[in-house]
């Protein structure tokens, strides 16, 4: 077997003796500096124990879930991995980035943002890189920096692992299909220091034992569960094929949903597949999840050897939510129905509260980067387009009266003559989404009545369903664009 390999920038030393110089002008000391573990997970659905999933085993989530604040309806901006990543980590919604697809740079937009690394290292802080934070393209760009964003680090490091050497191992139920956007999986030989997310946490406990001394804002980003699906086989034995199961949908779930509300890469109902090779499926993903737990379970446990657990900021988050057969055969992302838009995001910080008590807030993604500033003392610089959720993580039943705004671009094809945008609002009780501004199809769901989103009531909407959407229909369309509403928000009622 190949030997996995490391691939490590290290910026030139008379740069990095530059930018140590600029930052001596920092007003905190190092003792007064928390660090930041910024911990990213690939295509992660709400698949956690903590999150209440029965299937899903994960106990080091959970652990981390109940010694911080799990936020139980946190919704990414757009679903689909370059757009909701450039986002996080410059706090600025996509149509201000310009960012929809896999192929645009955020810098090509905005080329003076400064991102939420950047912010650490202006204050002080080593900035470093573990493994996927910006874009790559999986497998192919693993062991490569990706689409990263030079400025925002000090240190990268790319492992790659047996999972990229061993690719011509990995079933694909769709060979049409790369490997990448199919359904494919592998129960791999080896041990989880084999595969490149065990690598990246090794290189992660490295750099977090070099810099236990001083303020850090590590990254450390796990490719997994991205398809394909590779863990090592303890991981697939954990879920047997008779225990898993397809979700439940009505029949006749789609005939009420707009044709632009499905993904352009999953056009027909479970790509047509049958259900023994669905559930193989569904055992390979949830396989990955736990393949994950368990490292983020090493990281932790880090912390506290270390002796720096309660100095640290913890920040858990997966990219966007992802189907696994729901509304009778989604799978991945790419929608803004609730399974897509909404993503697992859990906060630790030492002294702050929370000490697992959920909140039910309805919060965003671009939220991250002020409340990460806030909670380590730093400047949270001017034009950011999300909130501190510092109050919730205080106390988690604050009062919080907000809404979600998530969108997707969808490409021309043999279905929709144009490119269409689709933009959906979440309040406490309704998600109203429109496709291009409700000319190819508008829905609306009532979460009180019907959380899994079964019955659009846009279709034949009664007097109140009207009223409803007219109040959200200028929310939806003025957040999306930047222009946030001066005037308090009160949820729409019947």
């Amino acid at each position: 077997m190949p030997h996995p390999t490391l691939f490590i920038h290290r910026p030139n030393p008379v740069k990095s003796l530059l930018l140590s110089l600029a930052f001596l002008s920092a007003s905190l000391s190092a003792e007064e500096k928390p660090n930041v573990l910024f911990i990213s997970v690939d295509d992660l659905a709400s698949s956690l124990g903590c999150y209440g999933d029965l299937i899903a085993k994960t106990p080091h989530i959970d652990r981390l879930a109940a010694t911080g604040v799990r936020f139980d309806r946190a919704y990414n901006q757009l679903p689909l991995c370059n757009p909701t990543r450039a986002s996080v980590m410059t706090g600025l919604r996509p149509d201000t980035l310009k960012v929809y697809d896999l192929d645009r740079h955020f810098r090509d937009e905005v080329p003076d943002a400064v991102t939420l690394s950047q912010q650490f290292m202006k204050a002080g802080y080593f900035a470093g890189r573990v493994g996927k934070i910006y874009h790559y393209n999986v497998p192919a760009s693993i062991g490569t920096d990706g689409f990263d964003d030079p400025p925002s680090w000090q240190l990268t490091v790319n492992p790659k692992g047996r999972d990229k050497d061993e690719e011509n191992l990995i079933f694909n139920a769709e060979p049409h299909r790369k490997i990448s956007a199919a359904l494919s999986w592998l129960a791999a030989e080896g041990a989880d220091e084999e595969q490149t997310d065990g690598m990246i946490t090794t290189e992660a406990i490295r750099i977090m034992e070099e810099k236990k001394d001083e303020p850090f804002f590590l990254g450390v980003g796990f490719f997994r569960p991205h398809t394909p699906f590779v863990a090592p086989k303890k991981y697939f034995e954990m879920y047997p094929l008779e225990e898993m199961r397809l979700p439940y949908a009505p029949e006749g779930d789609r005939d009420d949903i707009p044709t632009a509300a499905f993904a352009h890469n999953c056009p027909i109902p479970n790509y047509g597949l049958d259900e023994p090779t669905l559930l193989k499926a569904l055992q390979a993903y949830y396989a990955c999840v736990s393949f994950v737990d368990a490292q983020v379970g090493r990281l932790l446990d880090s912390l506290d050897e270390l002796g720096i657990a309660d100095k640290t900021i913890v920040v858990f988050w997966s990219d966007h939510g992802y189907h696994l057969g729901e509304h009778n055969g989604i799978w991945q992302k790419r929608t803004l129905f609730e399974q897509s838009s909404r993503s697992p995001l859990i906060f630790r910080v030492p002294g702050a509260g929370g000490n697992g008590t959920p909140s039910p807030a309805i919060v965003e993604f671009v939220d991250i980067y002020p409340t990460l500033t806030e909670a380590a003392g730093i400047e949270t610089p001017d034009g950011l387009e999300g909130q501190s959720l510092m109050p919730l993580i205080e106390d988690p039943n604050a009062e919080w009266d907000s809404y979600a705004i998530t969108q997707i671009l969808r490409p021309a094809d043999d279905r929709l003559e144009t490119p269409v945008m689709g933009t959906s609002i979440r309040t406490d009780r309704w998600r109203y989404t429109e496709w291009a501004e409700g000319t190819a199809g508008v829905e609306l769901y009532d979460h009180w009545a019907d959380p899994m989103e079964f019955d659009n009531l846009a279709m034949n909407p009664t007097e109140a369903d009207r009223a409803v959407m007219d109040q959200l229909q200028p929310l939806l369309r003025a957040k999306a664009s930047g222009k946030v509403p001066t005037t308090p928000f009160h949820e729409p009622r019947l």
